[in-house]
């Protein structure tokens, strides 16, 4: 680190010449790499989403979407059977009004299981079309467009008095509906406002907007690289919201603790040139070694088989990195030629006036409350450990299928809809159908699922919609939804008894394969990602049990941080009372692989800026106590601001009134607050008071390996040690 402080200050000039350089570049490819993104969210090598693609490529409809379905109650005395003609004249008419939807009834198949136990309750499907770009319009609750009232307009005016028309289906009973998408800019707005102010705080001076300019040359600069990737590869529009909102947490998590570390060596008489330099060497390694533990946290989206979790990791290394090489090498720079004038306050006495002062004292509180936490250090253990262990239970009984019709919505059309269907005996399973693709005649195919256990009815219309190319579509309507472990055993029989050739689609299927692609080598994954990260914090911290207390902390937090979403969005504890949303019973399949990506950098982030320090008190003293204290004193208030500043960001995220993006927000939210709060002000201080000298201990053989000092077991400092005020 010293080197590089070296290298760079001895050029200030051109390194402040290629940082305005690449301001302006950046502002310039910005808009270029926004054009060139991807909006699809394509899974490719997947069994059931090359399927879809396929149907949606032939039909223009259906394959991943989830069907509306009409249900039809004719009058007391009035039989469904006997209003075929009719029933025909109204799904006409929705096909008049959509026509590239695909529909299919009672009218068309005579298939008496598309008629209630009542005789007079009868239900169809109307799959819509797609985009005119011919995708799919995504997979969340709600993302497509709301066809039910153009149905119930076009079909009311067909059917006899008396009769009821309503739409019900997954996506009318979903709580929350995209209401326009997420207005990026004026979330990274209330995140660029809430990080001046908590700059200001911790500052109090212009210098406060020192690591928001980082932030801003960061992303600008990683805009740049985003624009040379698309020409190689497809990068996902979701960089596009990540960029911005983690650059801006990284880089002023950085760019903080290193401010501060300048600000406390010239607290204490260093000036110009050597008080970066001495910065540089107490932060810049521990800055060094934080971006590196993000990037190992975020590989486990990029080698995933998945294009848009590739490029949300990859998205989140490119930020990393330039955050990184923008903090130790223009921070510097302008350290040396601005930060005094920027710090300069009117100095109350003579002598080392009152920014000296404020930041000799500063931590105070935070000292304090580190010396209780190790005064306590059993109990404090105990306590915040217990509540982690029991979110983390809780977490193993996440739910990532779709959601079940009993956890949707409680009213309203869909679920009038619904009700009707459940009084006429209608299976459950009827509202969450999906598509088999066969080749050639559909007859054989269709007679052969029926007999499948757990399928209610199987549907192959005699109709062009549902025939062309030399192909059919085939639809099953499983007895129970396809959320239940009941619905996921059937579509699993399916593509069983499907013949060679026949291709099973349909939303659930697709889900199915991705949870099984992703998190299948997940403990694999973790396991791998645990070893580097244990060599990488090994020779960082020169010792053995750091790291491994770091790690176990870590998991332990992200798994708290699942079971917390588990109660807040599966169990609906509190999102109802307080928030007023009703949970959907489950937890989108991509949130907790995402959430993990995130998080465990993040919060390796905060580990190491802790950790780094209190190595360095020990190094000094010979206390753990004292390097605790001093530790946390020295960091807490970083390592909160910053948290501070990224809790703010993404919970105004999880403002959005898209449900997928408002879980996946929140989700980061809490997994910070709780990083901050529980592990990093008791927990951390707590475990490493507890394993005394242990923690420091790295022996020969060791650290022969890792290719560092030794760190030989050594007696405590019973003194307290003393670090007195600068003069």
């Amino acid at each position: 680190m010293e080197r590089i402080s070296v290298f760079v200050l001895r050029r200030k000039g051109l390194v402040a010449l290629l940082a305005v350089l690449g301001f302006l570049v950046g502002m310039g490819a910005t808009p270029f790499a926004i054009q060139r993104l991807s909006e699809q969210y394509s899974h490719p090598g997947m069994p059931a989403f090359d399927a879809n693609q396929e149907i949606v490529r032939i039909y223009g409809n259906g394959g991943y979407q989830r069907p509306f379905v009409p249900v039809i109650v004719f009058p007391e005395g009035t039989r469904a059977a006997e209003q075929k003609e009719t029933l025909g004249r109204a799904f006409a008419a929705v096909s008049a009004r959509l026509p590239q939807a695909r529909v299919v009834s009672y009218a068309g198949t005579g298939d008496p299981r598309l008629i209630g136990s009542d005789g007079r309750t009868t239900f169809g499907l109307v799959f819509p079309g797609t985009y005119s770009d011919g995708s799919p319009p995504g997979g969340g609750l709600g993302e497509t467009p709301n066809e039910s009232p153009v149905i119930v307009a076009a079909m009311t005016p067909v059917l006899p008095p008396g009769a009821s028309v309503h739409v019900t289906g997954l996506d009318t009973l979903a709580p929350s509906v995209d209401a326009g998408g997420v207005d990026v800019p004026a979330k990274i707005g209330i995140g660029v406002v809430a990080a001046v102010l908590v700059l200001l705080l911790v500052f109090r001076s212009a210098l406060a907007f020192v690591p928001l300019l980082i932030a801003v040359l960061s992303i600008f600069v990683s805009f740049i690289v985003i624009l040379a990737l698309t020409t190689v590869m497809t990068v996902h529009d979701v960089a596009l919201t990540t960029m911005p909102l983690l650059g801006l947490g990284i880089a002023v998590d950085y760019s903080l603790l290193l401010v501060a570390r300048w600000r406390e060596e010239r607290a204490g008489g260093h000036r110009g040139d050597e008080a970066v330099h001495r910065a540089m060497a107490g932060a810049g390694r521990a800055v060094l070694f934080s971006g590196v533990a993000v990037a190992i946290g975020l590989v486990t989206m990029v080698v995933l088989p998945v294009p848009f979790l590739r490029s949300l990791g990859l998205a989140g290394m490119i930020i990393t990195a330039v955050s990184v090489a923008t903090t130790l090498t223009v921070l510097p720079v302008l350290l040396a030629l601005t930060g005094q004038r920027l710090d300069r306050r009117r100095a109350r006495d003579g002598r080392g006036g009152l920014p000296f002062r404020r930041e000799a004292r500063a931590g105070r509180a935070w000292s304090a409350w580190a010396r209780g936490v190790v005064r306590l250090r059993w109990p404090a253990a105990l306590l915040t450990g217990g509540v982690l262990i029991a979110l983390t239970v809780t977490a193993l009984g996440v739910n990532l299928g779709l959601p079940e019709s009993r956890n949707l919505l409680t009213s309203g059309p869909g679920h009038e809809g619904l009700s009707a269907l459940r009084q006429a005996g209608v299976p459950a399973g009827s509202i969450t159908p999906f598509d088999v693709l066969v080749t050639g005649d559909p007859a054989r195919t269709a007679e052969r699922l029926r007999g499948v256990e757990g399928v209610s009815a199987v549907l192959a219309p005699d109709d062009p919609s549902w025939r062309r190319d030399g192909t059919a579509v085939v639809t099953v309507l499983p007895a129970a939804e396809n959320g239940t472990a009941e619905g996921e055993a059937t579509i699993t029989r399916v593509r069983e008894a499907a013949p060679p050739g026949a291709r099973v689609g349909g939303n659930a299927a697709q889900s199915m394969d991705f949870q099984e692609r992703t998190y299948g080598a997940f403990p694999w994954m973790l396991g791998l990602i645990a070893l580097v990260t244990f060599v990488m914090l090994a020779r960082a911290f020169r010792s053995l049990l750091l790291p491994l207390k770091a790690i176990v902390v870590n998991l332990l937090s992200l798994g708290a941080v699942i079971g917390a979403m588990v109660v807040l969005w599966q169990f609906g504890w509190g999102t109802r009372e307080l928030l007023d949303i009703q949970p959907t019973g489950s937890i989108g399949e991509f949130v907790p692989l995402t959430i993990f990506a995130f998080l465990y950098g993040l919060s390796m982030d905060y580990e190491v800026f802790i950790l780094a320090r209190m190595r360095e008190e020990y190094d000094r003293s010979g206390s753990t106590e004292h390097a605790v204290i001093e530790g946390v004193g020295r960091t807490g208030r970083l390592v909160t601001s910053a948290a501070l500043i990224l809790f703010i960001s993404f919970t105004a995220l999880a403002m959005t009134p898209e449900l997928d993006v408002k879980v996946f927000a929140s989700g980061l939210a809490l997994g910070i607050f709780l990083d901050a709060t529980l592990i990093r002000g008791i927990l951390v201080p707590a475990v490493v008071a507890m394993m005394g000298r242990w923690n420091w201990w790295l022996p020969v053989w060791a650290a022969r390996i890792l290719r560092v000092a030794p760190s030989p077991l050594r007696d405590e400092n019973p003194e307290p040690v003393r670090v007195p005020e600068p003069v």
